[in-house]
């Protein structure tokens, strides 16, 4: 016997985006999670929010997108320097009233805690403290196995159980792609709202005052996010103990900063894709980082996984009004196909931007310090440099209009 229709494993940011977009079309849905109701996610993880998404969660619950920019904040100026000498700036126009800014940063726990409230109030069912282990599909439905011996039934479940997801291992998927060989730091220090610095997104190419490393500030919503990159044969460990941080944090930004860390972390970052973003027989949909993970640059990843959810509720909503209940539909096979081309692209675009920021060759070193010479007077040069490590931006849209 079939439980629910649809069923949505994991309640982070994806899941409960799927899960909003499932009751957007009218139809019930049941939310399973591994953690407990109150559980604390450490870190504040993915900051920015595009304005697509905005606009989506406008779509799936109006209102949902404006309770994020209210909640969030718009840097209006960015900046570039190389070796310490500005190269860039540039500063946007105010946000015209009533029309969605281009982006908003905040803590993904804050950005989890609006959607969580969105979707109590869209009447989603929740499951707490039920782990999925395994996840069997055939013609007619899926069978989720939780770790306490219990099991759940749907005609189809969203897979939104991260990297590591069970649904995408038990339904005989797997990412694929390489690891990054560069190490990054992530750091983030909370603002000091009674002295706080310039509102303003700043990239160093080989900060003087880092040993010449890559250093990126980014505000958000009460906090700092400073991300260091480390040069092949640095120890990522000693650049992330709290006195690893302190000491170079302190040298970079001023001092009272490496006393306000709230999280640190240190990745070598995976650009990968599942093979598949659909089982063989249509019923288990991958969204997000169970669907594919990628270095942040240009954050392409949350972004497309909120992409990735909506499309997914739609195609089962479509499959689910055309019945009947047995077989696979065409509007899955359109899911999978237009979902995993969102995230070549993507993973192409992160790509490029890594190995910008790398520079490996010498060659690529030398144009990124003569573009420096020259973007003061060259305005062109300049907005290349500010652009590059970002990755190129995405051209066209899908037939829902993301470019995500």
């Amino acid at each position: 016997m079939i439980d629910r229709d649809i069923i949505v494993v994991g309640a982070g940011p994806v899941g409960l985006t799927a899960a909003l977009a499932v009751r957007a079309t009218g139809r019930p849905v049941t939310v399973v999670e591994a953690g407990a109701a109150d559980r604390i996610r450490p870190g504040s993880r993915a900051i920015f929010l595009h304005k697509v998404t905005l606009k989506l969660f406008e779509r799936i619950h109006p209102g949902l997108g404006w309770a994020l920019v209210r909640r969030g904040l718009m840097w209006r100026t960015k900046r570039t320097l190389f070796r310490g000498r500005e190269v860039f700036r540039r500063t946007y126009g105010e946000t015209p009233r009533g029309v969605l800014p281009a982006a908003t940063s905040l803590p993904q726990v804050v950005t989890e805690a609006v959607l969580f409230e969105a979707c109590r109030s869209a009447d989603v069912e929740f499951v707490w403290n039920a782990e999925v282990t395994t996840a069997r599909a055939d013609a007619d439905g899926v069978t989720l196995g939780i770790a306490d011996g219990g099991q759940r039934t749907a005609r189809y479940v969203i897979g939104a159980d991260g990297s590591r997801s069970p649904v995408r291992e038990s339904a005989g998927l797997r990412l694929e792609g390489p690891r990054t060989s560069s190490a990054f730091v992530i750091v983030d220090t909370a603002e000091d709202p009674s002295d706080p610095l310039p509102v303003e997104r700043v990239f160093h190419y080989e900060h003087p005052n880092a040993g010449f490393r890559n250093v990126l500030f980014v505000p958000f919503a009460g906090h700092w996010r400073v991300d260091l990159q480390c040069r092949p044969g640095d120890d990522p460990d000693a650049y992330s103990s709290e006195s690893g941080v302190r000491d170079w944090l302190a040298q970079v930004m001023p001092e009272k900063y490496a006393s306000r860390v709230t999280w640190v972390s240190s990745y070598i970052f995976r650009q990968a894709i599942a093979n598949r973003f659909t089982d063989a027989t249509g019923r288990i949909l991958l969204v997000g980082e169970a669907a594919h993970v990628f270095a942040p640059f240009g954050a392409r990843g949350l972004n497309s996984g909120v992409a990735d959810a909506f499309v997914a509720a739609r195609a089962i909503d479509r499959a689910l009004r055309d019945g009947p209940a047995s077989g696979r539909h065409p509007a899955i096979d359109d899911f999978a196909d237009a979902r995993r081309a969102a995230a070549v692209r993507n993973r192409a675009a992160s790509s490029t931007a890594l190995r910008h920021l790398e520079a490996a060759s010498p060659v690529r070193r030398a144009a990124r310090r003569a573009a420096a010479l020259v973007a003061p007077a060259l305005p062109a040069v300049g907005s290349w440099m500010d652009r590059a490590p970002y990755g190129p931006p995405l051209s066209g849209a899908d037939r829902d209009g993301m470019y995500y």
